[in-house]
Order: structure tokens, then sequence, then C-alpha cells
């Protein structure tokens, strides 16, 4: 690796993380260099727009360019490209949010996020970087990777978000063992209290998972002892066909279709 690369990254990694803004000595303790290595770095960065420093404090935040840099990446994803218009049909048949995620080292990123139907207030949550063992999403792309990348997230950080977020990997795996099986996931208040989510794998013409789709909502309304199989089933029934516009071969995940 080309190290001040490593280095820069670090830095924009550390600013995504602080609360609101660091300084050049805290973030030169931070990744571990000098302070005149970590000013230069952010210079360097400040000139591209990736970070801006705040004249009062002289602190750092990350700068516009990185929005531009997102944007663009989200653009060109196929899977959140060919999910969009899967994504608002089913919104519109569940009368409930939907969105479509990657995973990203442990979490999962939202791609896309299609709204409920109706005129309530709702907050775009595109961009939002989800535990993976505390959402729908996450499971459902867990269960059907290789086993070896399955034992590293279940060997992994595993945050509790609310109180009843899984941190157990023993009751993980049993979940993933049953999401391979019904082909799809549930969370239940794991997220956030009060919310549940219904979701499926997507698979690509290689036949890997790349990623997930599922409903986002009240639990009241999603698993609701009359809602949440016809749920399961349009969700799973929604990722297959958008698997299929991915090109993916008609075997890709067959267990969970059995």
């Amino acid at each position: 690796m080309v190290q001040a690369v490593h280095r820069a990254i670090h830095v924009l990694r550390e600013l995504a993380t602080a609360t609101p803004r660091l300084g050049v000595t805290e973030l030169a303790d931070r990744i571990g260099v000098a302070k005149p290595t970590a000013h230069a770095l952010l210079r360097t960065l400040e000139a591209e727009g990736l970070v801006v420093q705040d004249r009062e404090s002289g602190k750092y935040q990350l700068g516009p360019g990185l929005v531009t840099l997102g944007n663009a990446y989200l653009d060109s994803h196929e899977l959140r490209t060919r999910a969009a218009t899967w994504a608002d049909r089913l919104a519109a048949q569940a009368d409930a949010a939907v969105w479509t995620g990657i995973l990203t080292d442990s979490h999962v990123l939202v791609v896309h996020h299609a709204f409920r139907p109706g005129g309530a207030m709702q907050v775009l949550e595109t961009g939002a970087s989800l535990p993976w063992n505390a959402c729908a999403l996450g499971k459902a792309i867990a269960a059907f990777l290789p086993a070896e990348r399955r034992t590293a997230l279940l060997t992994g950080e595993l945050p509790r978000v609310t109180g009843s977020s899984l941190d157990d990997p023993a009751e993980l795996q049993a979940q993933l063992e049953r999401v391979r099986e019904t082909g799809y996931a549930v969370d239940e208040n794991e997220l956030t209290l009060g919310d549940a989510g219904i979701a499926a794998p997507v698979f690509d013409r290689t036949g890997e998972v790349v990623g997930g789709l599922g409903l986002v909502g009240p639990i009241e309304r999603l698993l609701a002892e009359n809602a949440r199989q016809e749920h399961a089933i349009s969700v799973r029934e929604v990722a297959r066909s958008l698997s299929r516009d991915l090109g993916a071969p008609r075997n890709a995940g067959l267990r969970a279709c059995n």
C-alpha cells in the first residue's frame, strides 16, 4: 500500500466518526503520526474539498467533495439502478418503506430508499450505515455469504444498537440458518425501537449474494399476525425478480427456494 494514501484514508475515517470536529493534534494522535504530517495530510485533503477547517476553532470536519464522490458511486451502482423500479413497486404494494443495501465490511450501506406512499414526513436513509447484526438486510445478506466470510462476521464486533440487538454469535448463527431455509430475515426492535424489518437476499449473474432488499416500518404494521407472512412472500419474490434482472442463475440461493 502507499502509506500517504493509507494515512489520508485513515484521517477521513476518523473524521467520519468524530463528534463534531477534530484538531490537528487530536488527529495526529489518532492515526499515529507526527503533528506536521497530520497537518500536511489535512491541507492536501482540504485543497481537494474532502475536508474543511472551521475558521473559529481551527478544527477539521469532512468536506463537500465527499458528497460528490458518494453520489457518483451510488449513481453508478448497478444494484441501486436496477432496484429502483422494484423497490418502488414493493413500497406501493406493501404500503411501507423499502431499503436496498450492500455489505461493506461489517455494516450495511443503504444504497436506495423508496419512501412509504403517502404524505407522512419521512427521512431519506440513502447512505446510512447499519450494523449487519442489527438489521434484516444485514442478516439476509450474511446468511448467503461464503462460510469463511460469514464466520468472520460472527466472530467480529457485534454492536448493540438497542436492548434487543443480537450480539450472541450462536443465536445469530441459528438465525442465519433459518434465513437460508426461508429465504428472508426479520429484525424486531433491533435497529430502532418500535420498528421492524423484513428483507431478502439479492444475487448477481455469478450466483453470489450482492445485497438485500426489504421492508422497514412500525412493528404493528409489518409483523402483525395477518400481515407478516404476506409481507415476507412479497419481499422474497421482489428480491428474486431483482436478482433475475441482475442476471442471477435460477439456482442462486436455491436452499431458500425449497
